[in-house]
């Protein structure tokens, strides 16, 4: 039978346990014990689908795995400590030096860092493309390039990309498409749906929801987990069995929580497209997102995070932060409390000015995770705020 999402994020095959419990239990342990030498031996050999070692699998990170590839349509997934843990995991284990990486310009300041400083050691190279300027992409393909890759919406700018179109262009080419469905999850957008090969997230976000742990996750084609799986079992990224639990628990309400966020960040981006001490706001969902149509097609609806620029620059923008009283200063997101960031000093300080120019990231840029707290508090403290 097939199921809906809301039921896919609940129920797994995991669930059913030789002591019957309802709720999939914690297993917090760094191994587990064999029948005998016989049964030793097969399971290292892999004759035997069972759990080794954490670090390789423990049936928390498979729960969350399992509803995480049931929820994206995907075969098959690998779990991490981190969102980068699983970037950078994922990308290692796929290329090879020589190779090259197509990659959208407007990506996380940390993912722009692993491209930029440590990628080059290893003789990897990259080349960036502009979102509004896919019908170009092709012409920056080459023979060495393996992967592209990009972030949708992005961040901190909530830029749209075509998926569909990306897909396309990836397939026609034989080259892997990576998704980061961070700021969607797998409610709001399928990316496998529209080509995509791999699909990561960081789990810390809105899978979590309530800022208490670290996670990532990829999941995609039993053939690419496959060598993601291999890469991470020797270089030990694995989720805790800890984690693991509360991130399958949280998941249980991710489509609840999701729809409050979404429903709240339209209010805001609505009341922030009006104000006087606002230059522009960006949300997917707002009729005057330039990928307004785009993200109808491709998204349920528009996340919950709304980007804006204070007029004034950098000291009007100080202080607005300086003045937020309810709403929390961080450099997370996804979280059931609201969260306003400056990018342009935190999360994408490592970019030079240039860089965040090209990135969309400017110096009155304000990204707002919007969360579950009551509308009317959330606009009340950034409207006195502003002004």
């Amino acid at each position: 039978m097939e199921k809906k999402f809301e039921t896919n994020a609940i129920r797994t095959q995991l669930e059913r346990t030789k002591n019957l419990e309802h709720s999939v239990p914690m297993y917090v342990t760094s191994s587990f014990v064999f029948d005998d030498a016989e049964d030793m031996r097969a399971s290292f050999a892999e004759e035997k689908d069972r759990n080794i070692y954490s670090r390789y699998s423990n049936p928390n990170s498979s729960e969350f795995i399992e509803k995480v590839c049931q929820m994206e349509g995907a075969e098959n997934g690998f779990a991490f400590a981190s969102g980068m843990a699983a970037v950078f995991s994922t990308l290692a284990a796929l290329l090879d030096s020589g190779d090259h990486v197509l990659s959208a310009r407007s990506i996380f300041g940390s993912t722009h860092s692993l491209f930029t400083n440590f990628f080059p050691k290893w003789n990897i190279d990259h080349t960036y493309f502009k979102i509004d300027e896919l019908d170009k992409l092709e012409e920056l393909i080459t023979p060495k390039t393996k992967i592209i890759y990009a972030e949708s919406p992005t961040n901190p700018g909530v830029d749209v990309l075509d998926l569909e179109a990306l897909g396309k262009i990836a397939k026609k080419h034989n080259l892997i498409l990576v998704i980061d469905n961070c700021f969607a999850t797998p409610y709001l957008q399928q990316p496998i749906k529209f080509g995509a090969d791999l699909v990561i997230h960081s789990g810390t976000k809105l899978m979590d929801g309530q800022g208490r742990v670290l996670a990532g996750i990829t999941v995609g084609s039993n053939e690419l987990i496959d060598k993601v799986y291999r890469f991470s079992r020797i270089t030990g990224p694995a989720l805790s069995p800890f984690n693991a639990w509360v991130l399958s628990k949280s998941l249980e309400t991710l489509a609840v929580r999701v729809d409050r966020h979404c429903d709240n960040a339209l209010k805001l981006a609505e009341f922030l497209e009006g104000h006087e001490k606002v230059n522009w706001v960006k949300y997917p969902h707002l009729k005057s997102h330039p990928k307004y149509e785009i993200a109808k097609k491709q998204m349920k609806a528009g996340g919950c995070v709304v980007a804006f620029e204070v007029k004034g620059g950098v000291e009007a923008g100080q202080k607005f932060f300086d003045s937020i009283q309810l709403l929390s200063l961080s450099a997370n997101l996804g979280d059931a409390r609201s969260i306003v960031t400056h990018p342009a000093s935190t999360t994408h300080s490592k970019l030079s000015p240039e860089e965040r120019v090209e990135t969309g990231v400017t110096d009155g840029m304000v990204r707002v995770s919007v969360g579950l707290e009551h509308i009317d508090d959330i606009i009340a403290d950034i409207s006195q705020a502003l002004g």
